[in-house]
């Protein structure tokens, strides 16, 4: 079966201008839950003045309901965000960094090297506290900054992660450059070297309309592991000009239409991305909700005439 992590949480919500209250962040993640969810990144603990959208951590996930074999993941920046995502019970973590050099040190001021080393360190201390560990690698397809960026760099690091013990290694195309051809190669090059498909996810952004084809083509290399963000909610304060984040419900429809399974009920999943819509005062860009959405004022406008 498909597994589709959902972002729009956090990913989605830390370049929104309007900062949710944490109640509503909970009814949000709630309608997730209740679309058929199983994996929900709800926050990061990151420095609070760096993202205040997500300054929230503790409060939120004190809030967040137990027992619904749901697991709820945080993005820890360096390992004092992992010591303080553990001392409030958090059971699975994902690390973040970058493969090319200048947006490495524009998002997280340290060089490729310096967070390779830390996120080694954060994968070695999950494996002694028992937490689960997603390794995103931003700028796996591209760098806004440093341009092309070579399969052989990205191989290294993801070869060293999976080795050290990482649920998987996100492959991250973070400001939408890559395009399907360039996806499945270099899936294929890092299946070649040895890696695990099945240590391999995707996270795409929607900059120039490519993320549903560029999961398309990660599907076709053999990826079944995918981030999506509710209503295409989305994109990256460190990244200039990206996007939103390939939308939830435009993924599970093309999956849900060429015969895969996912435990996302699409219906649900519509629900979800209005509130985040109603939320934050404007409309979000996701595909399929948006037609829905056109559907339902339309049959309104029916009922009424």
């Amino acid at each position: 079966m498909i597994r589709i992590h959902e972002v729009g949480p956090r990913d989605g919500l830390q370049n929104e201008s309007v900062v949710l209250p944490t109640a509503v962040k909970a009814q949000m993640i709630q309608h997730m839950i209740d679309a058929g969810h199983t994996d929900i990144e709800v926050t990061s603990f990151v420095r609070p003045s760096w993202v205040p959208q997500l300054a929230d951590a503790p409060e939120l996930l004190r809030i967040l309901p137990t027992g619904t074999g749901v697991r709820f993941w945080a993005l820890v920046p360096n390992m004092r965000g992992y010591e303080r995502a553990v001392e409030s019970s958090v059971e699975y973590v994902a690390t973040v960094m970058s493969v090319s050099s200048s947006h490495n040190q524009r998002n997280l001021n340290r060089t490729v090297a310096e967070s390779h080393e830390a996120v080694l360190s954060i994968v070695k201390a999950a494996q002694v506290d028992n937490v689960g560990v997603r390794c995103y690698l931003s700028t796996a397809f591209g760098c806004p900054i440093d341009g092309d960026v070579p399969f052989s760099a990205v191989s290294d690091i993801v070869s060293s992660l999976v080795d050290a013990g990482a649920t998987c290694v996100v492959l991250s195309d973070t400001t939408g450059v890559a395009n399907p051809r360039q996806v499945g190669e270099l899936v294929s090059f890092l299946v070649d070297q040895g890696v695990p498909v099945d240590s391999l996810a995707v996270h795409f952004h929607d900059n120039r309309g490519t993320a549903l084809v560029n999961a398309y083509a990660a599907f076709r290399a053999g990826v079944r592991h995918f981030d999506a963000a509710s209503g295409g909610v989305g994109g990256c304060p460190f990244a200039p000009g990206a996007a939103g984040n390939l939308a939830t419900e435009d993924l599970v429809y093309m999956l849900h239409a060429i015969g895969e399974k996912t435990t996302v009920d699409l219906a649900r999943s519509c629900v979800a991305a209005e509130f985040i819509e109603s939320s934050l005062g404007h409309e979000l860009p996701g595909r399929y909700h948006g037609f829905a959405r056109s559907l339902k004022a339309l049959e309104v406008k029916r009922n009424h005439a």
